[in-house]
Protein backbone atom coordinates (compact mmCIF):
# COMPACT_ATOMS: atom_id res chain seq x y z
CA UNK A 1 0.00 0.00 0.00
CA UNK A 2 2.40 2.36 1.08
CA UNK A 3 5.40 1.33 -1.39
CA UNK A 4 6.56 4.31 -3.83
CA UNK A 5 8.80 2.32 -6.38
CA UNK A 6 11.66 3.20 -8.41
CA UNK A 7 9.49 4.25 -11.59
CA UNK A 8 7.69 7.00 -9.86
CA UNK A 9 10.69 8.51 -8.85
CA UNK A 10 12.05 8.53 -12.08
CA UNK A 11 8.90 9.82 -13.33
CA UNK A 12 8.95 12.85 -10.84
CA UNK A 13 12.72 13.70 -11.34
CA UNK A 14 11.48 14.19 -15.43
CA UNK A 15 8.80 16.46 -14.57
CA UNK A 16 11.12 17.90 -12.22
CA UNK A 17 13.47 18.67 -14.28
CA UNK A 18 10.42 20.23 -17.08
CA UNK A 19 9.95 22.76 -14.49
CA UNK A 20 13.15 23.40 -14.07
CA UNK A 21 13.98 23.92 -17.80
CA UNK A 22 11.10 26.23 -18.14
CA UNK A 23 8.81 23.36 -20.27
CA UNK A 24 6.40 23.24 -17.66
CA UNK A 25 6.50 27.27 -16.55
CA UNK A 26 4.89 28.62 -13.23
CA UNK A 27 1.02 29.13 -13.58
CA UNK A 28 0.71 26.44 -16.31
CA UNK A 29 -1.79 24.18 -16.23
CA UNK A 30 -0.36 20.38 -16.51
CA UNK A 31 -2.14 18.44 -19.41
CA UNK A 32 -4.59 15.62 -18.12
CA UNK A 33 -3.59 12.98 -16.48
CA UNK A 34 -4.47 10.72 -19.23
CA UNK A 35 -2.73 12.85 -22.08
CA UNK A 36 0.56 13.44 -19.66
CA UNK A 37 1.00 9.20 -18.92
CA UNK A 38 0.62 9.28 -22.40
CA UNK A 39 3.16 11.86 -23.25
CA UNK A 40 5.61 10.33 -20.74
CA UNK A 41 4.91 6.43 -21.68
CA UNK A 42 3.76 5.58 -17.85
CA UNK A 43 0.96 4.41 -15.95
CA UNK A 44 -1.78 6.81 -14.53
CA UNK A 45 -1.36 5.42 -11.44
CA UNK A 46 2.52 5.78 -11.03
CA UNK A 47 2.15 9.38 -12.58
CA UNK A 48 -0.32 10.48 -9.67
CA UNK A 49 2.09 9.26 -7.07
CA UNK A 50 4.90 11.01 -8.74
CA UNK A 51 2.63 13.99 -8.90
CA UNK A 52 1.66 13.63 -5.24
CA UNK A 53 5.50 13.81 -4.75
CA UNK A 54 5.91 17.09 -6.25
CA UNK A 55 2.84 18.91 -4.28
CA UNK A 56 4.45 17.44 -1.30
CA UNK A 57 7.85 19.39 -2.27
CA UNK A 58 5.66 22.78 -3.26
CA UNK A 59 6.20 22.23 -6.96
CA UNK A 60 3.35 21.51 -8.34
CA UNK A 61 -0.35 22.30 -6.58
CA UNK A 62 -3.65 20.17 -7.45
CA UNK A 63 -6.72 22.30 -7.13
CA UNK A 64 -10.27 20.71 -7.10
CA UNK A 65 -12.19 20.84 -10.85
CA UNK A 66 -9.28 22.72 -12.11
CA UNK A 67 -6.08 20.43 -12.62
CA UNK A 68 -2.75 20.59 -11.75
CA UNK A 69 -0.55 23.48 -11.70
CA UNK A 70 2.89 24.60 -11.24
CA UNK A 71 3.84 26.54 -8.98
CA UNK A 72 5.55 29.79 -8.86
CA UNK A 73 8.64 29.41 -6.16
CA UNK A 74 7.88 33.49 -5.11
CA UNK A 75 3.91 32.03 -4.37
CA UNK A 76 4.76 28.37 -2.65
CA UNK A 77 3.11 27.84 0.47
CA UNK A 78 5.16 28.08 3.23
CA UNK A 79 3.84 24.06 4.31
CA UNK A 80 1.84 21.71 2.11
CA UNK A 81 -0.72 19.79 2.94
CA UNK A 82 0.11 16.51 5.11
CA UNK A 83 -1.38 13.93 2.01
CA UNK A 84 -2.23 11.13 5.14
CA UNK A 85 -4.17 13.05 7.50
CA UNK A 86 -6.66 10.71 7.31
CA UNK A 87 -5.00 7.88 8.27
CA UNK A 88 -2.45 9.14 10.89
CA UNK A 89 -1.83 12.58 12.47
CA UNK A 90 1.90 13.97 11.09
CA UNK A 91 2.43 14.66 15.24
CA UNK A 92 2.17 10.86 15.43
CA UNK A 93 4.25 10.33 13.02
CA UNK A 94 7.47 12.06 13.95
CA UNK A 95 6.49 10.83 17.12
CA UNK A 96 7.43 7.44 15.64
CA UNK A 97 10.53 8.12 13.56
CA UNK A 98 11.95 9.48 16.85
CA UNK A 99 11.00 5.74 18.89
CA UNK A 100 12.01 4.02 15.90
CA UNK A 101 14.69 5.93 14.01
CA UNK A 102 16.30 6.67 17.71
CA UNK A 103 16.44 3.06 18.07
CA UNK A 104 17.98 1.88 14.76
CA UNK A 105 20.88 4.46 15.34
CA UNK A 106 21.64 2.97 18.21
CA UNK A 107 21.51 -0.32 17.28
CA UNK A 108 22.96 0.52 13.72
CA UNK A 109 26.17 2.38 15.70
CA UNK A 110 27.34 -0.97 17.18
CA UNK A 111 27.49 -3.37 14.58
CA UNK A 112 28.02 -0.84 11.42
CA UNK A 113 30.29 -2.19 8.43
CA UNK A 114 33.34 -0.03 6.55
CA UNK A 115 31.08 -0.72 3.62
CA UNK A 116 27.72 -0.04 5.13
CA UNK A 117 29.28 3.38 6.51
CA UNK A 118 30.70 4.08 3.19
CA UNK A 119 27.50 4.13 1.43
CA UNK A 120 25.93 6.44 4.21
CA UNK A 121 28.60 8.86 3.70
CA UNK A 122 27.83 8.79 -0.04
CA UNK A 123 24.19 9.64 0.83
CA UNK A 124 24.81 12.15 2.40
CA UNK A 125 27.05 13.92 0.26
CA UNK A 126 24.22 13.55 -2.57
CA UNK A 127 21.88 15.20 0.09
CA UNK A 128 23.99 18.22 0.10
CA UNK A 129 25.44 18.31 -3.56
CA UNK A 130 21.50 17.93 -4.88
CA UNK A 131 20.50 20.99 -2.16
CA UNK A 132 23.04 23.55 -3.58
CA UNK A 133 22.01 22.67 -6.85
CA UNK A 134 18.20 22.90 -6.41
CA UNK A 135 17.48 19.39 -7.60
CA UNK A 136 14.44 18.90 -4.48
CA UNK A 137 13.87 15.15 -6.13
CA UNK A 138 17.35 14.09 -5.92
CA UNK A 139 17.70 15.68 -2.50
CA UNK A 140 15.12 13.57 -0.73
CA UNK A 141 15.97 10.46 -2.19
CA UNK A 142 19.31 11.03 -0.57
CA UNK A 143 18.05 11.63 2.85
CA UNK A 144 15.28 8.94 2.28
CA UNK A 145 18.45 6.69 0.89
CA UNK A 146 20.57 7.64 3.93
CA UNK A 147 18.06 6.87 6.94
CA UNK A 148 17.17 3.74 5.17
CA UNK A 149 20.74 2.95 5.04
CA UNK A 150 20.97 3.20 8.39
CA UNK A 151 18.03 1.23 9.10
CA UNK A 152 19.50 -1.65 6.89
CA UNK A 153 22.78 -1.49 9.07
CA UNK A 154 20.69 -2.51 12.24
CA UNK A 155 21.07 -5.40 13.19
CA UNK A 156 17.56 -6.13 14.73
CA UNK A 157 15.98 -7.16 11.84
CA UNK A 158 12.84 -7.24 13.25
CA UNK A 159 13.04 -3.61 14.06
CA UNK A 160 14.64 -2.91 10.73
CA UNK A 161 11.62 -4.69 8.80
CA UNK A 162 9.26 -2.58 11.24
CA UNK A 163 10.78 0.22 9.82
CA UNK A 164 10.43 -0.96 6.18
CA UNK A 165 6.80 -2.08 6.86
CA UNK A 166 5.83 1.87 7.67
CA UNK A 167 8.55 3.75 5.91
CA UNK A 168 6.73 5.11 3.33
CA UNK A 169 4.58 7.25 6.06
CA UNK A 170 8.32 7.90 7.84
CA UNK A 171 9.87 8.97 4.83
CA UNK A 172 6.96 11.03 3.84
CA UNK A 173 7.58 13.71 7.02
CA UNK A 174 11.33 13.69 5.60
CA UNK A 175 9.37 15.59 2.44
CA UNK A 176 6.85 17.32 3.68
CA UNK A 177 8.65 20.52 5.52
CA UNK A 178 11.01 21.20 2.35
CA UNK A 179 8.81 23.96 1.40
CA UNK A 180 8.94 25.45 4.60
CA UNK A 181 13.27 24.82 4.95
CA UNK A 182 15.32 27.61 4.45
CA UNK A 183 19.18 27.47 3.73
CA UNK A 184 19.89 28.49 7.86
CA UNK A 185 17.97 25.14 8.60
CA UNK A 186 19.66 23.00 5.89
CA UNK A 187 22.77 23.89 7.15
CA UNK A 188 22.08 22.91 10.29
CA UNK A 189 20.15 19.38 8.76
CA UNK A 190 23.53 18.62 7.20
CA UNK A 191 25.72 19.50 10.30
CA UNK A 192 23.09 16.71 11.82
CA UNK A 193 23.57 13.93 9.52
CA UNK A 194 27.50 14.97 9.43
CA UNK A 195 27.35 14.46 13.40
CA UNK A 196 24.88 10.87 13.06
CA UNK A 197 27.66 9.61 10.71
CA UNK A 198 30.56 10.73 13.39
CA UNK A 199 28.60 9.41 15.52
CA UNK A 200 28.41 5.85 13.99
CA UNK A 201 32.05 5.87 12.90
CA UNK A 202 32.95 6.47 16.28
CA UNK A 203 31.06 3.28 17.23
CA UNK A 204 28.87 5.69 19.96
CA UNK A 205 25.57 4.41 19.90
CA UNK A 206 24.30 6.75 22.46
CA UNK A 207 25.64 9.67 20.73
CA UNK A 208 24.21 8.32 17.75
CA UNK A 209 20.57 7.80 19.27
CA UNK A 210 21.17 11.16 20.08
CA UNK A 211 21.93 13.21 17.53
CA UNK A 212 19.42 11.48 15.24
CA UNK A 213 16.54 12.18 18.44
CA UNK A 214 17.44 15.79 17.85
CA UNK A 215 17.34 15.86 13.92
CA UNK A 216 13.52 14.47 13.98
CA UNK A 217 13.23 16.97 16.59
CA UNK A 218 14.40 19.93 14.45
CA UNK A 219 13.06 18.42 11.26
CA UNK A 220 9.49 18.14 13.07
CA UNK A 221 9.87 21.65 14.11
CA UNK A 222 10.34 22.77 10.59
CA UNK A 223 7.03 21.18 9.36
CA UNK A 224 5.47 23.17 12.47
CA UNK A 225 5.65 20.77 15.21
CA UNK A 226 7.16 20.49 18.90
CA UNK A 227 7.55 16.71 19.60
Amino acid sequence: MWDKGPVTQTIARRLQEMIRSGELKAGERLPSQRVLSEQLNVSRPSLREALLTLETLGLVQTLPARGTFVMDPATRPAQTTWRYDDAHDLREVFQTRLLIEGELARLAASAITPDALAGLQSAAAQFEQAWAQGDLVAHVDADLAMHQGIAQACPNRMLATLYSTVSQLLTETQRQPIPNTDPDRMAQSIAEHRAILAAMERRDPDAAQAHMRDHIRNTARCAGLQI
